[in-house]
């Protein structure tokens, strides 16, 4: 899994899937489903039927990047 960089995070759409959002923390698969799951992924997911869901302004925030960076 190659790692994001600042440019990627800055040119993602308002809400990203799981996996992406895993990438951007450096999590796995397996684990992002499991943290999912359990209610304790650390950006908060919005959940649609099946479809996991990320804020991207959610997950810059737990990364530290603020819109001004």
């Amino acid at each position: 899994m190659k790692p994001m960089t600042f440019r990627d995070l800055q040119d993602l759409p308002p809400t990203i899937g799981l996996m992406t959002a895993a990438r951007a923390l450096g999590i796995g698969r397996s684990k992002a489903y499991q943290l999912a799951r359990d209610g304790e992924f650390p950006v908060r997911i919005i959940r649609i039927g099946d479809l996991y869901r990320v804020s991207t302004a959610d997950l810059m925030k737990v990364l530290g990047v603020g819109s001004g960076e």
